[in-house]
């Protein structure tokens, strides 16, 4: 196999091979820093420089080795005991951890460095499979307390290092028990990076994720699977992980020595529309003095404006808004006409851009971590956020009446709207957790007195 600095040499050199591949510079470094070009850019290769597939590609020699050989056998390298197929023919083989399963999802990757319990039972997750980025995953075993979800909505999860046992006094369940017990597959032992490099340079793609109980693997079928997937976008998953029926919450956020607390005297009545809500949320809703009636994402209008609520959250939650919106839209709309504030967070951001007029996107790559810069414009002020979004608000779409209120210091794609007119806001970004740790707690204030200036009391009051 030719390394990278061969391969750039035959190209005639790193700017003019950026020139040929049509990418910048920087592009090149990264591939020089991962050690891969990805494959998409091997077609030109091969016209520009006349090697074979024989001389970008090799077999794996361990269960750590990826491998793009779309031609090898289906015999695992000596060790390995689960693979992640790509749609593009990429393999990587290492070892299994969890339940045993295939999953075919989108594969994406998340930089956080903690949480990965969190992660795992976010619904924004489902049908996704996380490549996380920090090796130690499994460290803190897991809990009951730390779901934010009833159950895990990601489809599986691919990881660096073997799964240790659990080093944290809250730990009530190690990390592969708890991956059995929910059915959910993974795969030790990956190249993380060089597959994050992948992701990075050529977009989030479809894959499988196979972990047999008998050891037996037919990569060309996995590789058939992955490209029959369709993919997320036209994908609606709000109606999977949504709640089937309503319900009240009054629990308020966790404190230390305490645990999460009950709430006593709320002061506003507000309806939370379920698209795949994470708990904390709603206990930061709860912990801001608002009485929660969580009513599924298929709710009508006049189901929401029935509780006769002072104002509309609309949560997170998976899957493309375009597709969501079908039945959320009409709904927000109607909540809008009757002139009752709302709050969207995530996927009910972009719900909320939809109804008003916008339109939105996938973005090539996403935003998933814990440590993504967002200004607010209408303070100046820079927040550290905790992000999971594959699909974004189209700021230039954004019709008069809607002010864009924050944007990401990573790639300026839009964080978060307003409609002052409609009593309306929303942010693109996760305020209930707990990067910054508390940069972005004051929506949830900011919520209330918007609804009790839309009730004409005083805020500061």
């Amino acid at each position: 196999m030719r390394s990278v600095e061969d391969i750039l040499a035959l190209l005639g050199g790193a700017e003019a091979a950026a020139g040929q591949l049509k990418v910048g510079t920087e592009a090149v470094r990264k591939w020089r820093q991962s050690r891969s070009i990805p494959a998409k850019h091997w077609p030109v290769i091969l016209a520009a420089t006349g090697l074979s597939l024989a001389d970008l590609t090799s077999a794996p020699t361990g269960a750590t080795a990826p491998s793009q050989d779309t031609t090898m056998p289906n015999l695992p390298p000596d060790g390995a005991t689960a693979c992640l197929v790509l749609d593009d023919g990429s393999v990587f083989w290492g070892l299994g951890i969890g339940a045993h399963g295939t999953q075919v999802a989108e594969i994406c990757f998340n930089t956080a460095m903690t949480g990965y319990q969190e992660t795992l039972t976010d619904p924004s997750y489902a049908g996704q499979i996380i490549n996380f980025t920090f090796p130690h995953i499994g460290n803190v075993g897991t809990n009951v307390e730390d779901m934010e979800g009833a159950t895990p909505a990601a489809r599986g999860l691919i990881i660096k290092q073997d799964v240790t046992e659990p080093a944290n006094y809250r730990a009530t369940l190690h990390l592969q028990e708890f991956l059995k017990r929910h059915n959910i597959p993974g795969i030790s032992g990956v190249d993380t990076r060089a597959l994050t490099a992948r992701i990075r340079d050529g977009g989030a793609p479809n894959g499988v994720l196979s972990f047999p109980a008998d050891g037996r693997f037919d990569v060309d079928a996995l590789l058939a699977q992955a490209k029959a997937w369709p993919g997320l976008e036209g994908m609606d998953l709000a109606k999977e992980v949504t709640a089937r029926q309503s319900y009240q919450w009054d629990e308020t956020v966790w404190s230390w020595g305490k645990g999460f607390g009950k709430q006593t005297a709320p002061t506003h009545k507000v309806v939370a529309i379920d698209f795949g809500a994470k708990r904390n949320i709603l206990r930061c809703l709860a912990d801001a003095g608002c009485a929660v009636t969580v009513l599924p994402a298929t709710a009508t209008a006049e189901e929401i404006l029935r509780e006769k609520p002072d104002g509309v959250f609309l949560s997170n939650g998976p899957g493309d808004p375009a597709a969501t919106a079908v039945y959320a839209v009409p709904a927000i709309q109607g909540v809008l006409e009757a002139e009752v504030p709302i709050f969207g967070i995530c996927l009910g951001h972009q719900l909320l851009a939809r109804a008003l007029g916008a339109q939105t996107y996938k973005l090539e790559r996403g935003h998933r971590g814990a440590n993504q810069p967002v200004q607010d414009l209408t303070t100046g002020k820079v927040e550290i956020t905790s992000q999971n979004h594959g699909f974004a608000v189209d700021a230039k779409s954004l019709p008069a009446g809607v002010e864009v209120t924050h944007v990401s210091l990573f790639d300026g794609s839009n964080e978060g709207i307003a409609a002052p007119a409609k009593h309306a806001f929303s942010v693109q970004y996760h305020p209930e957790a707990s990067p910054g740790p508390s940069d972005s707690h004051y929506l949830f204030h900011r919520f209330v007195g918007m609804m009790d200036k839309a009730q004409g009391k005083n805020p500061a009051a």
